[in-house]
């Protein structure tokens, strides 16, 4: 009989391997990113993330290879997608980044290369996995899943009660900008993606984390505050400010902290908490929006050949 139950183990067992191809460290930091070849040659990325208390981290994870949100600003987006990672896929860059080195990982991000509500079912399956005391072992309030901001799938991650916590990356409250800045995402106008946040924050019962990626000149202006205080009022927010990190975005570039300054304090006239998010491993290519199945020294994405495009 045992013979016969791992035989039946066996066969339903998926030995599939993903391939650490690549690691490069920040030295500035600590970051490390790892570029993974998938079985198939398709190549995705995750981060490891040092955290304030010593020896602990989390990790960012990838949930598709590419991207086809195609954000302006992001380096990941102008790769295009190559496919959705299924759930283990997921999962194995999560045990590779964690067993490499000793230390305690409390916290997993769904920030890496994709949209994870574009591939909903698998990050789902993996966030239980990661979640699971036989798995990961993560506490579900240590799980983050970020997003651009897809409505119908906001409205049914709201209607199912998850318990990992979401961010949503809104960027711009002005539709005509955010369809410029966010192509995939502005296929909904912000008053629609406002009306899934309220939902979410109805169901979640807390505040909820929005992101804003800060571009110089363009969108941190008044016109921003305002637009935010019309769609947002009454809803319990945390605006999340991130530099903008790729540097080969056309015409994008950081604010200066006397611009960030300014439009801080605009926003603090939300009467919302306003948290610059510092965002590390920038060196090596790490940092957020820079995912693009990079190799240390190079300056354009590796293709699944290993030739740069």
């Amino acid at each position: 009989m045992p013979g016969r139950v791992a035989d039946a183990v066996t066969e339903l067992v998926d030995r599939r391997k993903i391939e650490i191809i690549d690691r490069a460290i920040d030295p500035s930091d600590g970051f490390v990113k790892y570029l993974f070849r998938l079985h198939d040659g398709a190549l995705a990325e995750a981060v490891r993330i040092p955290l304030e208390i010593r020896g602990h981290f989390t990790i960012c994870l990838s949930s598709q290879a590419g991207c086809a949100m195609g954000c302006d600003f992001c380096a990941t987006g102008r790769l295009g997608l190559a496919r959705s990672l299924e759930a283990w896929e997921i999962v194995a860059q999560f045990v590779a980044v964690r067993d490499e080195q000793a230390g305690v990982v409390t916290g997993a991000v769904f920030q890496g290369q994709g949209e994870p509500l574009h591939n909903y079912a698998a990050v789902m399956k993996a966030a239980e996995i990661l979640a699971h005391p036989c798995g990961g072992r993560i506490s579900a309030k240590g799980i983050t899943i970020s997003t651009v901001g897809l409505v119908p799938a906001i409205h049914r991650y709201a209607a199912e009660r998850l318990p990992y916590r979401l961010i949503i990356s809104l960027t711009s409250a002005i539709d005509e900008r955010r369809r410029e800045l966010l192509p995939a995402a502005g296929a909904w106008p912000v008053r629609e993606l406002a009306d899934a946040i309220r939902a979410y924050q109805r169901s979640s019962g807390g505040r909820v984390t929005i992101a804003w990626v800060v571009l110089g000149g363009i969108n941190t202006g008044r016109d921003e505050v305002d637009a935010l205080r019309e769609l947002f009022d009454g809803v319990p927010l945390r605006l999340n400010l991130i530099d903008v990190n790729d540097a080969r975005s056309d015409g994008y570039v950081r604010a200066s902290e006397e611009e960030l300054s300014r439009f801080r304090d605009d926003l603090r006239t939300l009467g919302v908490p306003v948290v610059r998010r510092y965002s590390g491993g920038a060196a090596r290519h790490a940092a957020c929006g820079m995912l693009a199945a990079l190799s240390p020294g190079q300056d354009a994405p590796v293709t699944r050949s290993g030739a740069r495009p």
